[in-house]
């Protein structure tokens, strides 16, 4: 060994240990969900977060894991921020939301949040794995994982270090290109040995101020046609709202907001509980 740097055998030997930690941790979690997409800009991380906060407001213990490290929006939109992990025993403890909700981003590692994570596929697989194997998430009802557009290393490292995923959510908008990028990331989820996926249609229905008209602005129905077309299940749709983006910046999660957007995703919501029992 020269210097820091460990011989292949030492590299071998910390990658089993980390393994096992992984596997200790999954097992405390009952059900892992991961969200997912094609193509950027579709609502995914919204989805994710709603999720989880709904979760967490129906009384299940749940834990969310923001995976897109280079672009690390769950505290943005949880208000978040300003926390900071906690090292205790060697052990990472999540900051928590409204004492219950338990969040883990690499925002919360980087020096300011105009600071890039400058990394290749190596680097940013190790740190998933630390965030699987040394987080303190405890016994957990749920644990969702919010990771990056597209089907490359970090969905990747999720799915061959949790083999035993339960569901894949993959989130769309209506309109055909991103309808295309999306049926990509189901067979991804099929690929890696998701039993279950399910299709949530995002942004599908404006209601105008003004006249009270609803207005496809990205098209509808996308979405339910191409989860019958895959065979996979159909969740729910939800509107575009000004609510959503009002909600995303001030770092409150939009369903905790009287509306048709939190109407939508408890009918997600229940869906989702009732697929899996």
């Amino acid at each position: 060994m020269k210097g820091n740097r460990l011989s292949p055998e030492e590299k071998m030997k910390m990658i089993q240990e980390q393994n096992q930690r992984i596997k200790e941790n999954m097992k405390k979690v009952k059900y892992k969900i991961l969200v997912l997409s094609g193509k950027g800009g579709v609502g995914k991380t919204t989805v994710a977060v709603n999720l989880s906060v709904a979760l967490q407001k129906e009384g299940y213990k749940t834990g969310i894991l923001d995976v897109d490290i280079h672009g690390p929006n769950v505290p943005k939109m949880l208000g978040m921020e300003r926390e900071k992990l906690i090292m205790e025993g060697g052990r990472i403890i999540p900051p928590e939301w409204n004492k219950g909700l338990k969040v883990i981003s690499m925002a919360f590692l980087l020096q300011g949040k105009d600071t890039p994570v400058i990394w290749r596929g190596p680097l940013k697989a190790s740190v998933i794995r630390q965030f699987l194997a040394d987080v303190e998430w405890g016994e957990l009802d749920f644990l969702v994982v919010d990771s990056p557009p597209g089907t490359g290393d970090e969905p990747l490292s999720i799915l061959q270090l949790i083999p035993q995923t339960d569901i894949a959510i993959v989130v769309t908008t209506p309109q055909d290109v991103a309808l295309l990028d999306s049926r990509k990331a189901v067979r991804f989820a099929r690929e890696l040995g998701v039993k279950k996926i399910g299709l949530i249609e995002n942004m599908r229905g404006f209601i105008c101020p003004h006249c009270g008209k609803e207005i496809y602005l990205f098209k509808k129905g996308g979405g339910e046609r191409s989860a019958k077309e895959l065979g996979i299940e159909f969740l729910g749709y939800l509107p575009l709202d000004v609510s959503v983006v009002e909600c995303g910046d001030e770092g409150i999660p939009v369903i905790l907001r009287e509306g048709r957007v939190k109407e939508k995703m408890i009918e997600i919501i229940k869906r989702v509980e009732e697929w899996l029992n």
